[in-house]
């Protein structure tokens, strides 16, 4: 792929990524970066990406047009967003006051909005990413745990109480759920104040772009939706007929969804399912036994190898999310895959599966009918499987390319440089 980057003639672009977490840390926000930092680097952009360096990885790396550049920046705070916020000593230190002046854009992926004032002082156009809802939800995920409820985004403050309890939920220890109570409560406001400063807002769907656009109108003008880049991803031959979850214990994930809808199947069939669920600590261990009756398998974080052995025993994947995932990854792999989808109809999800006939969407948390529909897919038989899989593939790979999302967002940057 090959796109005209010169804006000057005889120029070439240069876009600096500040970027707290790069691929192959992080989630999808994070592989999506990486994808792009890929494609623009391809397209003959030059490239440089600021991320935190983790034990045994090189300070720096170089591939073609792109540059990684790697620092101690996050420490050992248990969140990764403030922890980002609060490295002034980094942000305003002389290498990047360099980095800053030599691109002709800074974009933004994730949560390091302290460095859009310094590079619009500097007098350099940004683009911030969005992979969540953090203009109108200091806890980025739109949803409310104390009532269990998506969020209207109508207020910039989450209440403490959502806050306390979401943390709780993800088995924070008190001090931890406290002090993001208090982060989040007081200092998360001013995040959406930073981005505002932003030349363009990039969404990951038409769903995230009209929530926010609804409740930030000083944003209206400056919001874009383009999809993420898709990874390259070979067909993975199916030889079994299990189930795949991969989104660890998460609550927002919808991990205590998916149990109570195997605890339901079990009570209804006399015939026995697996779910092979990736992305577990090793402490769930102690529970491997109990919650093995209802058919999980469980595998800590797979290396891409291990993953797709994993793969090729499972029929179907299942994302029971109860928080509205403006563009989750394990829907695209699983489609490009040539897998049934069950999953919860939130955020950019029926975006992402439209017209994919191997998909059956259910209201988040109704596990009576996650649970219905465990029971049809196992009922099909393997040729129906395969065919409703393979129509998945095709479908969704007609619906999106890789050419027309770095074009959208080769577009975006030039209409701000």
């Amino acid at each position: 792929m090959k796109i005209c980057v010169a804006f000057n003639e005889g120029e070439i672009m240069n876009v600096l990524f500040l970027s707290e977490l790069f691929y192959p840390h992080g989630g999808g926000a994070e592989y999506a970066t990486f994808l792009y930092s890929r494609l623009l680097s391809q397209a003959g952009f030059n490239v440089r990406v600021i991320t935190h360096g983790f034990n045994g990885e090189p300070r720096f790396s170089k591939d073609g047009r792109l540059t990684v550049y790697r620092f101690p920046l996050l420490g050992e705070s248990g969140s990764v967003k403030y922890a980002i916020l609060k490295r002034f000593d980094f942000l305003f230190s002389d290498f990047m006051n360099r980095m800053i002046k030599w691109a002709d854009v800074v974009y933004i992926p994730r949560f390091w909005f302290s460095a859009i004032p310094l590079a619009k002082a500097l007098g350099k156009p940004v683009v911030a990413h969005l992979h969540d809802y953090i203009p109108i939800c200091s806890l980025a995920v739109l949803y409310n745990m104390s009532t269990a409820k998506v969020c209207n985004g109508k207020r910039l403050l989450c209440p403490p109480r959502c806050i306390y309890v979401y943390e709780k939920a993800r088995n924070r220890k008190f001090r931890e759920a406290l002090t993001s109570t208090i982060l989040n409560s007081i200092v998360g406001q001013y995040i959406s104040r930073l981005i505002e400063l932003s030349d363009a807002v990039i969404c990951a769907s038409k769903f995230q772009k009209d929530i926010i656009e609804k409740q930030k109108l000083s944003l209206r003008t400056r919001l874009y939706v383009i999809y993420n880049p898709l990874p390259r991803l070979s067909i993975i031959g199916m030889e079994g007929n299990d189930f795949g979850y991969f989104g660890g214990p998460d609550v927002m994930k919808g991990f205590r969804i998916l149990s109570k809808a195997l605890l339901e199947f079990k009570r209804h069939n006399s015939i026995s399912i697996r779910v092979h669920s990736t992305k577990f600590p090793s402490e769930y261990g102690k529970c491997a036994s109990a919650l093995g009756k209802l058919g999980f398998i469980f595998y800590s974080k797979l290396k891409s190898d291990e993953l797709e052995n994993v793969y090729k025993k499972i029929c179907a994947v299942i994302v029971p999310s109860i928080w509205p995932e403006p563009w989750p990854y394990v829907v695209v792999e699983a489609l490009i895959n040539g897998r049934l989808l069950l999953a919860s109809k939130v955020g950019g999800i029926p975006e992402q599966v439209y017209g994919c006939k191997g998909v059956h969407l259910f209201d988040a948390g109704d596990y009576a009918k996650l649970a219905e529909l465990i029971g049809y897919v196992n009922s099909l038989s393997r040729e129906d499987v395969i065919d409703l899989g393979l129509h998945n593939r095709e479908n969704f790979l007609q619906r999106f390319d890789n050419e027309i999302s770095i074009k959208n967002f080769v577009s975006v940057i030039e209409s701000i440089v």
